[in-house]
């Protein structure tokens, strides 16, 4: 730890916040098959865990992750399995000093002699899903995936459908009980392949029901992995045998007797009964002979037909291996070392530039397609038009590319920088309406001007319109919007409650069936009297959010008050000194979550003529009623409540509109005039400033209760 290391009470936050976070990151990836967060931002959440807890032994809590495997197996269609032998995980190292420490441990526990020789063995460490098959008499009679390492799911009947998994043992020296350990997981060919296939089932039953397809519902899986367990945790098996899993195996649990003196005899024995094992599976004599396994088999990592994402380094004896036990949950003569972000070499094709719903211009590298982390990678984006300035890049460089775990790849550098050729000129008009295209002051991002009058932020403006935290229009996703933007019938929102007179003309395109179509406008329909505040966020006025519309909303109930008050104070905008003095721009700035840089944008949209003729014609359409918010009494009424921190169970706005459903005040800074602060993990200064002015501080879980409590 630094000088800048916590303070005692500041580290138990840290750690209560830590924990809370990376079991939720073990149940997604773990129970659900559906992680949130890279495996190198787990892998930094669990290091800095475990600082915490090195520096402060005595606070490590109950729940700590340093103490669990996984996460525990919940509620499920498939039968529980209490492993005879803890499942157990491994501790990371991410550098070579790492694996030179680990055997400096490993030689100090055991007081080896510096010349004593320790042998170790390294495999690559397959990204797939762990599993146990218990072979009785040669015979397998349990499968079971690890869950939290003592209580895992029972896919036996799943297993068997896997062709690597032979259901009987052959060779010699098999033990009357044995359970093989070692992962279940799917190959890169075969993953992109369920998913065409997942893609291309969705289609087929939205053309048998008569119903327009959108792709975007279309649950596919995210990576191999996430197929591998999907495809094992199936309550039917005949789901499972329809996919193409494999298995390999690393190692064993329970065992009457084990069948060598060393890890390498017993895998290799293993191997000889006819289970597959790691083709790089090998011996290393020394440290040097370690990391030249490691750089071999990552530097082949891109050729292998599946994801690995490090090697395990093993202990070789078995006897060295029972001294050496466990600590917590790992394993003292057990290692794994992580591979970096990968990283590949590709040609800059060009840089397009594409126009989204708020008119930012964001360029977009095309590249010669390349693989990295197992993906193959034809676009990158470029952010803005100072980190083109920064990489110096332009059609036709080399570039290094870089690919963490899921993380989009990103360009990292230039190999061609000093090569003379002309600078790329970032556009200084809209390339899809001509528009002007300007930075803000300050900012980085260069803007369409066009508004509503450019084709790429309207069909934009659209998707967002009917978007879930907008009007929440079923059916009429962006795949439909694009559809009959093409044709010609949606120039605005207020166009998408005229498509009723369209019955006809949407029945002739292709993939149109009554049913779909009578679905698609009996949902437009339900939204003609919407929530004002959806209704004015779903607009897509610049730095007006779903927070922002509902706190203006508050205050003035309709929208027409709202764009009186708006015009007024936009009128004034001549000087400062007259707009610090406009009654309409001190009452709009007055609310709560209202800055000037709202009021300005409002000022703005309410300045163009053809935004103004758009609102209008919306509200020809559609009847919001007054905007009311609803509150109930309970223990927060009154009081001003802030929330910091990643919230786990709610979006931040969501949090903020329980507050003010309960007659709380939802605040964005903490101040003295604040009641209570909510902190989910990684809260910072705000829990740190909290804590200086004794404002009482809830947990999430707390939040909730109240929440619960209020009814």
């Amino acid at each position: 730890m630094t000088a800048d290391s916590p303070n005692e009470a500041e580290a138990a936050n840290e750690l209560m916040r830590l924990a809370r976070q990376i079991n939720r990151a073990n149940r997604l990836y773990h129970a659900e098959d559906a992680p949130e967060i890279t495996d190198a931002d787990y892998d930094a959440l669990v290091r800095r865990n475990a600082e915490l807890e090195a520096a402060f032994p005595h606070l490590t809590r109950p729940d700590s992750p340093s103490c669990k495997v996984g996460h525990e197996v919940a509620a499920s269609p498939l039968g529980k399995v209490t492993h005879e032998v803890r499942m157990m995980s491994l501790d990371n190292a991410f550098t070579d000093e790492e694996v030179g420490e680990f055997l400096t441990r490993v030689r100090r526990f055991l007081s080896l002699a510096a010349e004593e020789p320790l042998v170790m063995t390294a495999e690559d460490k397959i990204d797939g899903l762990s599993c146990s098959l218990r072979y009785e008499h040669g015979k397998l009679v349990r499968a079971a995936t690890r869950g939290d390492g003592q209580v895992g799911e029972d896919v036996t009947a799943n297993v068997a459908h896997i062709a690597d998994v032979v259901q009987e043992l052959e060779g010699e020296d098999i033990p009357e009980v044995f359970e093989v350990r070692g992962e279940v997981y799917m190959e890169k060919g075969a993953f992109l392949a369920l998913n065409t296939q997942l893609m291309d089932e969705a289609r087929a039953l939205a053309d048998s029901k008569g119903e327009a397809f959108d792709d975007s519902k279309v649950r596919q899986f995210a990576n191999p992995r996430n197929a591998a367990a999907g495809s094992l945790r199936q309550k039917d098996a005949s789901v499972t045998a329809r996919r193409p899993l494999r298995f390999w195996a690393h190692g064993w649990g329970a065992a009457s007797h084990v069948p060598g003196a060393s890890q390498h005899e017993v895998i290799r024995r293993i191997e000889s009964w006819g289970l597959p094992v790691s083709p790089q599976f090998r011996q290393c004599h020394s440290l040097e002979e370690m990391l030249a396994a490691y750089r071999a088999i990552r530097d082949g990592r891109a050729a292998l037909p599946f994801e690995i994402d490090g090697v395990v380094y093993k202990v070789d004896r078995l006897d060295w291996q029972q001294r050496l036990g466990f600590v917590a949950k790992a394993p003292r003569w057990g290692m794994a070392h992580k591979f970096p972000a990968e990283r590949a070499e590709t040609t800059l094709e060009s840089i397009d530039i594409q126009v989204g719903r708020t008119g930012k211009l964001t360029p977009v590298g095309r590249l010669k397609p390349v693989l990295v982390g197992g993906v193959t990678v034809t676009n990158v984006t470029l952010h803005n038009r100072d980190e083109i300035a920064r990489l110096g890049v332009r059609p036709g460089d080399r570039v290094v590319l870089q690919r963490a775990g899921d993380v989009i790849p990103q360009v990292v550098d230039n190999l061609s920088r000093e090569e003379e050729r002309a600078a790329y000129v970032f556009p200084d008009h809209c390339p899809q309406c001509q528009s002007e295209a300007v930075a803000a002051e300050g900012e980085v991002d260069v803007r369409c001007t066009g508004g509503l009058i450019c084709p790429a932020q309207r069909t934009e403006r659209l998707k967002h319109f009917v978007s879930r935290a907008a009007l929440d229009i079923e059916g009429l996703g962006e795949k439909t919007i694009d559809e009959f933007f093409a044709q010609g019938w949606l120039e605005s929102p207020a166009d998408i409650f005229r498509l009723r007179k369209r019955r006809e003309e949407i029945l002739a395109l292709e993939g149109w069936k009554d049913k779909s179509v009578d679905n698609l406008l009996a949902a437009v329909e339900s939204k003609r009297s919407p929530d004002a505040a959806r209704l004015l966020f779903g607009l897509g006025i610049r730095h007006v959010g779903a927070v922002t519309a509902r706190d203006l909303l508050k205050r003035f109930t309709t929208l027409p008050e709202l764009r009186a008050l708006a015009e007024q104070a936009q009128v004034k905008q001549v000087e400062d000194e007259v707009k610090a003095a406009s009654d309409a721009y001190a009452e709009l700035i007055s609310i709560d979550g209202v800055g000037p840089v709202v009021v300005e944008a409002l000022g703005d949209f309410f300045h163009e003529e053809h935004n103004r003729a758009v609102w209008d014609d919306l509200l020809s359409e559609v009847s919001p009623p007054p905007y009311v918010v609803e509150t109930k009494e309970s223990e927060v009424s009154g009081k001003t409540v802030v929330f910091t921190g990643k919230l786990e169970t709610m979006s931040r706005d969501e949090a903020k509109a329980q507050a003010e459903r309960l007659g709380a005040k939802a605040a964005g800074s903490v101040s003295p005039k604040t009641d209570i602060l909510v902190a989910g993990p990684g809260a910072g200064s705000k829990l740190k400033k909290a804590a200086e002015l004794g404002i009482r501080v809830l947990s999430e879980e707390e939040w909730a209760e109240i929440v619960r409590a209020a009814g």
